[in-house]
């Protein structure tokens, strides 16, 4: 009887065991977010890592493959507190309850990364994602506008491949903080003051990459919805390719990095040279067919209207053609004239952005303020030398010399030098000194009237 028993059992070798228990915690266990403390890490060369993560009670093994260890944006450490999204499952190899981790984060992001969502689903509810709203982005803007700090390494990002690509367009920077408490009312009023002017085609919202919390400023709600109500096109280029924010999702469209955005917004002005020469070439091979189609249609209708004897119709249609074909060439010149002078004011527009005619216009300019100080400086010693000669003669005839001149004489003591106002300062006998213009004479006193 023992062996019929023997055969009804199920016996379980260890490999089927832990096969179907794994299955089993597979199967019954979501996608969950836990929180810990890192020990036991461990980073062999294959790129995966290994690590126990631990409270004050447990201790759990767990493991991140390569793929996803490369997304992290921190490098974990012993010791370090991290929030983890996992699935639960069991190492077959040693029997061993394990948690393969798909995300890690410190556990300092996980309020802000459970308030991100909240804001993500509640927009999203409320159609701020829809792409309806989404507006198209101008294929040759006018003027670009940028969003962005005035120093950090975005702005140089940006206006170097904006430089670079197409270097005719304006840039207009309206500069804001990009983290901290004022970032968020400072961006929001950039984007609209920038919709008040109206002065730009297109606006790049724009940062570097960072922390969860670094990049707060771009998950805020009233920043969304000031995104939301632009009337003009706005693109975002915030943090690195893995890096999304609320902003991203509600942009007409969203660039993985700043430099990516600038890209994305300019066109190539190489490529559209070249697409001008082709469309040239097409037009102008479409309306050499055309003519040539005409023409062959002329010949047959002329052979048979001469087989007819119609010389009245064929004229009719000779005249026809000839008609068609100035219109045609007509045409031709003008498209040929607009896509030329469109292409001029292009190279103009590109040629105003030359080192050498900014140096031009400064050294006209340096010529000019030249000129212009030399005229001062003469007119301003003209003056002058004018204002000294007037002086002059103003003090020429205020002169006693210049009353000598006319005939009077300065009579004085000879023997004290006083003045003599009247003829009874002095004494018959005595020796005067008359002072004349040309000299002086020494008289002696005979009379006195």
């Amino acid at each position: 009887m023992q062996p019929e028993l023997n055969n009804q059992r199920d016996i379980y070798s260890i490999s089927r065991l832990v096969r179907e228990t794994r299955a089993v915690l597979e199967g019954s266990f979501p996608l969950l977010w836990i929180e810990g403390e890192i020990s036991n890490l461990a980073k062999p060369a294959s790129g995966h890592i290994y690590f126990s993560l631990k409270d004050e009670a447990a201790q759990v093994r767990c493991a991140m493959f390569r793929m996803k260890r490369q997304r992290l944006r921190f490098q974990p450490e012993n010791g370090q507190q991290v929030l983890i999204r996992a699935r639960i499952s069991l190492y077959e190899a040693r029997g061993e309850f394990q948690l393969i981790a798909e995300h890690m984060e410190p556990s300092g992001e996980g309020a802000l990364r459970l308030a991100f969502d909240q804001l993500k689903q509640k927009l999203a509810d409320e159609g701020l994602f829809d792409s309806r709203h989404k507006q198209p982005l101008p294929s040759l803007p006018g003027q670009i506008g940028l969003i962005t700090s005035r120093s950090g390494a975005a702005v140089r990002d940006l206006l170097t491949v904006l430089q670079r690509r197409f270097p005719a367009i304006p840039v207009v920077i309206y500069p804001v903080a990009v983290q901290g408490r004022e970032a968020p009312a400072q961006i929001i009023r950039k984007i609209e003051l920038a919709n008040r002017r109206a002065e730009c085609d297109l606006l790049i919202l724009s940062r570097g990459g960072g922390s969860l919390e670094d990049l707060q400023a771009f998950n805020d709600e009233q920043v969304a919805r000031a995104i939301y109500a632009s009337r003009i096109p706005l693109v975002t280029g915030i943090g690195h390719e893995i890096d999304f924010t609320i902003a991203d999702f509600v942009a007409d469209q969203r660039a993985a990095t700043p430099s990516a955005a600038a890209e994305l917004v300019s066109p190539d002005q190489a490529a559209w040279r070249l697409r001008l020469q082709r469309l040239q070439q097409q037009m102008t091979l479409r309306w050499q067919q055309q003519f040539t189609n005409l023409q062959t249609r002329l010949r047959s209708l002329s052979g048979r209207l001469e087989r007819q004897h119609i010389g009245q119709q064929l004229q009719q249609r000779s005249q026809r053609l000839d008609e068609l074909t100035q219109r045609l060439l007509q045409s031709q010149r003008q498209l040929a004239e607009r896509q030329q002078s469109r292409l001029q004011s292009l190279q103009t527009r590109l040629l105003a952005q030359s080192p050498e005619r900014q140096i031009e216009r400064l050294r006209f300019s340096h010529k000019t303020l030249q000129s212009r100080l030399r005229q001062q400086i003469e007119g301003r010693i003209a003056g002058q030398h004018n204002r000294l000669s007037q002086l002059a003669r103003d003090l020429h005839t205020l002169s006693p010399l210049n009353t000598l001149e006319r005939g009077y004489a300065i009579v004085s003591r000879e023997k004290d030098g006083q003045i003599i106002h009247a003829a009874d300062e002095v004494a018959v006998g005595d020796t005067v000194k008359a002072r004349v213009a040309k000299g002086q004479l020494i008289c002696q006193v005979t009379f006195i009237g």
